[in-house]
């Protein structure tokens, strides 16, 4: 198993290309089965998620060609052309599904389109239980008759689905895009309450507009959907990762270096930026992006709570919690998303980390120095932040199960080292 050595204490300076949104393509890609034409997906990250999608998707009868340069710093990134012209099964199994569980995505698109799908529970997770009992009702709003048997939902309409008023009652961002995927191909009008308002959300809602859809509403908590019989093809560029772009910024600022962000969008994480601005860290807007320049003042502790978007997003927690193991004073972070979050607090904690849990809520203290360590990534924004910490560390730190991080961020060794960091893969077992 692939470990990650970084020798820290060298601040980062460059310029990082950002990739497109990992949870953005993974709605992106299952759009692909409500129409028989090509769907071409531009800006497509090359990760271990895309991969476990598009193997999902092949076995459903989607047929694939890859195309593009996906060179460190290209601006265009994977394209890939999906072209669903036949579905020639509609089970999702539980081998596939069980590896992510944006898999669940299918579910909607093969209901719309064939009238039935079978789809395995996705099952647990690291980080929380995520239930998808909100998708399930969503649907049986839409005429779908939904049967749970043997770890399997199997889901049927006669005929084309009915358009309905759903309202979630809590924000669910799979559960949204389900529907609207659902919705496209209903009869009459769909109206979605309480919708998600991520970014990726409306980056799903806008490509499925560009393949013919009626969507009203993108990017606001209401959405309006007027049902069509089909939907074409389309070419679409996936938006940028905003969760990889907080990422690499606070890279610059626990180091406190000075890196720009190349094909950034600010627009996409105020919240972020503005918690990285209290902090005391530069962010200057620039042509190609946005530059995160920390090598000039203090960086200081602040307090947040992570809230479905536009608040600060369950995503970046543990990266801005190494980022205040660094910072002078206290800070504390309300985790409100997902129960198991602060798994990476142990691991911060080997390294020197001051940081007390308190239910739901973790009280950091700012040392003035971490220490390289051996430490093991729990899930995938945890195995980042621990990368994030190993670079400011004095010594050398030494990441275990780094398959986690393989899942969201492509080639995050060669970015940092472009920008300096001494950090290199070493392939093979790893004891843990």
């Amino acid at each position: 198993m692939d470990r990650i050595r970084i020798v820290g204490g060298t601040p980062l300076r460059g310029m990082i290309p950002i990739g497109g949104a990992k949870n953005a393509a993974l709605a992106l890609m299952p759009a692909c089965l409500l129409t028989d034409e090509t769907l071409a997906l531009s800006n497509l990250p090359h990760l271990v998620d895309i991969t476990t999608m598009a193997n999902l998707l092949a076995q459903h009868g989607v047929t694939m060609a890859l195309n593009g340069d996906s060179a460190l710093g290209s601006p265009s990134g994977h394209t890939l052309e999906l072209t669903a012209a036949e579905v020639t099964n509609t089970t999702a199994p539980y081998d596939l599904v069980r590896r992510m569980r944006a898999s669940v995505l299918v579910l909607g698109p093969l209901l719309a389109r064939c009238g039935r799908a079978r789809v395995s529970l996705p099952g647990g997770c690291a980080i929380g239980t995520r239930p998808v009992d909100l998708h399930l009702k969503a649907l049986e709003q839409m005429g779908a008759t939904i049967d749970l048997q043997e770890g399997y939902i199997t889901a049927e309409a006669k005929g084309r689905l009915n358009g309905a008023h759903i309202i979630f009652p809590q924000i669910t961002v799979g559960g949204t895009e389900n529907a609207l995927m659902a919705a496209t191909l209903a009869e009459g009008e769909t109206i979605i309450a309480n919708a998600a308002r991520e970014p990726e959300v409306a980056d799903l809602a806008r490509c499925l507009v560009t393949m013919g859809a009626r969507i009203d509403g993108i990017g606001t908590g209401t959405l309006r959907i007027q049902g069509v019989e089909r939907l074409h093809g389309a070419h679409y560029s996936v938006v940028p990762d905003r969760i990889e772009t907080g990422s690499y910024a606070i890279a610059a600022a626990i180091t406190r270096g000075d890196v720009e962000l190349a094909g950034a969008r600010i627009d996409l994480m105020e919240a972020v930026i503005k918690t990285l601005r209290d902090c005391g860290v530069e962010i200057i807007p620039t042509e190609r992006g946005f530059r995160v320049k920390a090598d000039a003042g203090e960086i200081v502790g602040t307090d947040i709570m992570t809230e479905p978007y536009p608040g600060f997003p369950t995503d970046m927690q543990a990266q801005l919690m190494a980022l205040m193991t660094t910072a002078s004073g206290a800070s504390m972070l309300t985790e409100t998303i997902f129960e198991n979050r602060f798994m990476h607090v142990p691991e911060l904690m080997r390294m020197g980390a001051k940081i007390n849990v308190h239910g739901a809520s973790a009280i950091v203290r700012g040392v003035p120095n971490l220490s390289g360590a051996q430490v093991m990534a729990t899930d995938l924004r945890a195995s980042v932040s621990l990368v994030l910490a190993g670079l400011a560390a004095s010594g050398e730190t030494i990441i275990n199960r780094v398959y986690h991080l393989d899942r969201g961020y492509e080639r995050v060794e060669e970015k940092l080292a472009a920008c300096g960091a001494c950090i290199e893969r070493i392939k093979g077992e790893a004891a843990e």
